[in-house]
């Protein structure tokens, strides 16, 4: 179907409702934990679809969800209209400003690439197949954000449809205030229809993963949690215990990004914990390359449950945790220590609401939510009751997937001044399928 009169609107995409074809395949997300039976389905072919969507869903009293990829489904859209921006992928290079400008359907693979033919590169997810406006929105927490920040605090402008259907450009001189909680404060102030952000000159850098022996987990993070206080901003760095299918066996892991050509010097004291490597994968690549690399294979969709904590130390009992949940037996599927900081925790003026800059670790684990009879959920749990006495319960909202934590990614000066920007551009609260803000109750 390639027209679809809602609302008395012309809208170019394509339309499903539950029994067509194709509502099956439109319906679903890269995260199939959330699985959504929406009313109605509007595949966006134009930017104007999406004030079209707005429009309609005003105009029926109909929820309204927005989903590029999927990667960041965090509750069902049932009975919603469900508006897909998947194939507005437009991604524009402007070489001498250092500045792309993508499509909400861009995913941050096409950004790479586009890119590095400049010898630029922009504060990319982790995984190629993420979409650029979503993760940016949210924050961004890049293999270059303790060298450059969050990639949140790159935007240079946003165009976006508002709650009340209007189509406007936010930027530091257009509607500041709404151009500030876009930074950080996710999908809850409008459906951003084009974005700009800034690109950096990063051509290669020293990366990659590389496998060492599970037994020598502890050990590494006990330097880990000393050594990267003192890493150069250049470094990114985290050491994960991860399940290797094509190995058949749990490691430790350490990832490295690394802008600069003497990695390995850098990197020494956290090599020499580890000891002799299964797998050296460590080399200077171009950015495209190093970001696949650093990260492995993009994954397949699935249903996963992930959690992370905040912390400003990793005492004694939370490394056993962290061992003990990481162990072959563990049906976890990985455990993810990372080092934060550097230019994350030193913005500029202007900077947006992204937050916590101050902290400098994350513990973040993931587990099959399939429901099977590894039962991941429990030991999730498990590693999480031990941990969080010792966390400071903030959270990243772009690595945060319980939609009942959306404020602990924030300070509480920087949290009550996005509900105040929330009552003054959507005080009906469209927008609230996902990390909801909640407008500021009126005066």
């Amino acid at each position: 179907m390639t027209t679809y009169d809602i609302s008395s609107r012309r809208f170019s995409g394509a339309v499903f409702r539950p029994g067509d074809a194709g509502y099956d395949e439109h319906r679903l997300g890269w995260q199939r934990a959330v699985e959504s039976r929406p009313a109605v389905i509007a595949a966006a072919a134009t930017s104007h679809d999406v004030r079209t969507a707005v429009l309609a869903a005003r105009e029926h009293a109909l929820p309204l969800a927005v989903q590029a990829t999927g990667h960041g489904a965090l509750v069902p859209a049932d009975g919603a209209l469900l508006l897909r921006t998947t194939a507005l992928t437009g991604v524009a290079i402007d070489p001498e400003r250092r500045v792309a400008r993508v499509g909400p359907g861009a995913v941050w693979a096409d950004v790479n690439r586009a890119a590095a033919r400049y010898g630029l590169a922009g504060l990319a997810g982790r995984c190629g197949t993420v979409g650029v406006t979503g993760y940016t929105l949210a924050g961004g927490q890049s293999w270059l954000s303790r060298t450059y920040g969050f990639a949140a605090d790159s935007v240079v402008s946003a165009d976006l449809v508002t709650a009340d259907g209007v189509a406007l450009t936010a930027s530091a001189e257009q509607h500041p205030d709404l151009f500030w909680a876009l930074r950080g404060g996710g999908g809850n102030f409008g459906i951003v229809t084009s974005l700009e952000f800034r690109l950096y000159p990063v051509a290669r850098v020293y990366s990659g993963m590389s496998f060492y022996p599970i037994e020598r987990a502890y050990d590494t993070l006990d330097v880990y949690r000393q050594w990267a206080l003192g890493e150069p901003a250049a470094m990114n760095t985290a050491v994960l215990l991860i399940r290797v299918p094509h190995l058949n066996k749990r490691v430790l892991a350490i990832r490295a990004f690394y802008h600069g050509d003497d990695g390995r010097r850098v990197l020494a004291p956290l090599l020499d914990a580890a000891g002799p490597p299964l797998l050296d994968a460590f080399a200077l690549r171009t950015f495209p390359d190093a970001s696949e690399a650093t990260n492995g294979p993009d994954a397949p969709p699935m249903a996963l449950r992930q959690e992370i904590e905040l912390f400003h130390h990793l005492p004694t009992d939370a490394l056993d945790a962290i061992v003990e949940a990481g162990s072959p037996e563990s049906p976890i599927g990985f455990v993810d220590v990372r080092h934060w900081g550097g230019a994350m925790a030193h913005p500029g003026p202007d900077a947006g609401p992204a937050g916590h800059r101050d902290v400098p670790f994350s513990v973040m684990a993931v587990a099959p939510a399939d429901g099977g009879p590894a039962n991941g959920d429990a030991a999730l749990d498990r590693l999480f009751r031990r941990l969080r006495p010792h966390a400071t319960g903030g959270s990243f909202l772009s690595l945060l997937t319980d939609p009942a934590r959306t404020r602990s990614a924030f300070t509480p000066a920087n949290y009550a001044r996005l509900t105040a920007v929330k009552r003054a551009w959507d005080p009906g609260n469209v927008f609230h399928l996902g990390h909801t803000i909640p407008p500021e109750a009126t005066p």
